[in-house]
C-alpha cells in the first residue's frame, strides 16, 4: 500500500523536481529555512517522497524526451525534404518570414544519420568489413610465415615476399 504525502511533502518533492535544489525547494515548499537542510535530507530519504520524485520524472522524460522512433521520423522528413524551416529575412523594408526545406546538405546529412541506425543497409559499412577482415587474413599470414621459418632474416624475407606475391596475384619483380 502506498503512503499518502503530505501537502508539503509533495510541494517539496515537486519543487526538487523542478530545480534540483534540496534546500531551496524545502524552503519554497513551507520549511523554516533554519531547519531546511537537514529537512530536506531527510525527505530525499523517506522512500514515500523518493517514489512520487521518480514516478514523477519518469512521466517527465517519457512526455519530453525523444524516443529512437520519434528521431527517425524527424530525419527521415528531413532528408525527405518534408520539414519547413522558418527564416526571416531582413530588408530596407522590413522582415519577411520565408518557409523553406532543407538544403540538400542537410538533407544528405540527415540521411547518413539514419543509415549509422540501419548497418546492415549501408554498402559503405560492408566495404570498410571486408578491407578489415582482409587486412586480418594478411596480418595472420606474415605472422605464420615469419613463426614458420627457421631460415635467416634474408631468407624469411624472401619466402614472406613470395607468398604475399601469390596472394595478390603477381610476381614479385612487379610484373
Amino acid at each position: 500500500m502506498k503512503r499518502k504525502l503530505t501537502p508539503k511533502q509533495q510541494r517539496f518533492a515537486d519543487e526538487y523536481i523542478e530545480s534540483g535544489k534540496k534546500e531551496e525547494s524545502a524552503i519554497k515548499a513551507g520549511y523554516k529555512s533554519r531547519s531546511a537542510h537537514s529537512i530536506a535530507t531527510e525527505n530525499l530519504q523517506k522512500p514515500a517522497i523518493k517514489s512520487y520524485i521518480d514516478e514523477r520524472m519518469a512521466e517527465i522524460a517519457s512526455k519530453r524526451i525523444m524516443d529512437a522512433t520519434e528521431a527517425v521520423e524527424l530525419l527521415t522528413s528531413i532528408a525527405r525534404g518534408e520539414t519547413k524551416e522558418t527564416v526571416y529575412i531582413g530588408t530596407a523594408d522590413g522582415v519577411y518570414e520565408k518557409h523553406k526545406g532543407a538544403d540538400l546538405k542537410t538533407r544528405i546529412s540527415a540521411t547518413k544519420e539514419i543509415l549509422k541506425r540501419y548497418p546492415d543497409n549501408n554498402k559503405l559499412v560492408e566495404q570498410q568489413i571486408r578491407k578489415l577482415k582482409a587486412d586480418a587474413d594478411i596480418a595472420e599470414s606474415k605472422a605464420r610465415i615469419m613463426n614458420a621459418s627457421t631460415d635467416s632474416t634474408e631468407a624469411k624475407v624472401s619466402e614472406y615476399l613470395d607468398k604475399l606475391d601469390d596472394v595478390l596475384g603477381g610476381d614479385s619483380d612487379g610484373n
